[in-house]
């Protein structure tokens, strides 16, 4: 009897943003191991060929173009060059995100609030828009958006970034929705506390640390590698019949 290998991505094209480390160089990383060519985006290229090298001499197939999504025209460009060099997305992940501000929402000023809406609001939403549409012309894709649990339950003095990460798990809702007739599936992961440099300032603070552990039955945060394995099941074909879903990956923590 033939196995089927239901996580096989041998032949498809997947683009991973903010993948320079954290959770999106564990997710690209990962995709790659199980037969993916992936596009490595950030806003620096070296930080993206530093993955790019370690997936390659793992055996891997990978290339790097940088991408800053809260610019437009470079969000276009990584879509040109994509379709002129490999003719098809298969796979895309928006796991890019800005939180410059970290303080009580009254504080909130305008260049943070404007920064952190033109990369998690704008940045996934025009990323999805025109990857759905290359996506569209070669009969499906899979998308998924890293969202948080800050979208579900306020992170305390996230004020913005949580209502972001609130309006990326409606728009996952929206594009699943719409999109479904051309053979696309959205979906969303929403990581609890993660060990990365993104959230530093949470994770390297021993007061904010111990409060957020004392609502996580786990009693401890993930690391990076913890979320990968999620969006892999979301790309592949073992998730052929789920769309319009977010993952909680939180060790607990929204079971409240």
């Amino acid at each position: 009897m033939n196995k089927i290998n239901l996580f096989d991505l041998t032949g498809k094209i997947a683009l991973v943003t903010g993948a320079s480390r954290g959770i999106g160089e564990q997710i690209a990383k990962l995709l790659a191991q199980n037969g993916a060519h992936v596009i490595v985006s950030s806003r620096k290229v070296e930080g993206c060929q530093t993955v790019v090298d370690d997936i390659i001499a793992a055996g891997g197939s990978a290339q790097a173009i940088p991408c800053h999504i809260g610019e437009m025209d470079q969000i276009e460009n990584i879509f040109s060059l994509i379709k002129e060099q490999h003719g098809k997305l298969d796979i895309l992940v928006n796991n890019a995100a800005a939180n410059p501000y970290f303080g009580h929402v009254l504080d909130t000023d305008l260049s943070a609030f404007q920064k952190t809406v033109d990369v998690n609001i704008r940045g996934y939403f025009f990323m999805s828009v025109i990857g759905a549409k290359l996506m569209k012309e070669n009969n499906g894709g899979a998308i998924v958006n890293v969202a948080s649990i800050n979208g579900v339950i306020p992170g305390d003095f996230q004020g913005i970034y949580s209502i972001t990460k609130a309006a990326v798990i409606s728009m996952t809702k929206t594009f699943a929705k719409e999109c479904a007739q051309f053979n696309i599936r959205v979906n969303a992961l929403l990581p609890g506390g993660t060990d990365t440099k993104f959230a530093s300032t949470l994770v390297n603070n021993p007061k904010i640390l111990e409060q957020m552990l004392h609502h996580v039955p786990m009693k401890r945060i993930a690391q990076p590698e913890e979320m990968a394995g999620t969006v892999l099941y979301l790309v592949s074909n073992a998730s052929s019949y789920t769309t319009g879903t977010a993952i909680n990956v939180d060790g607990g923590y929204l079971i409240g």
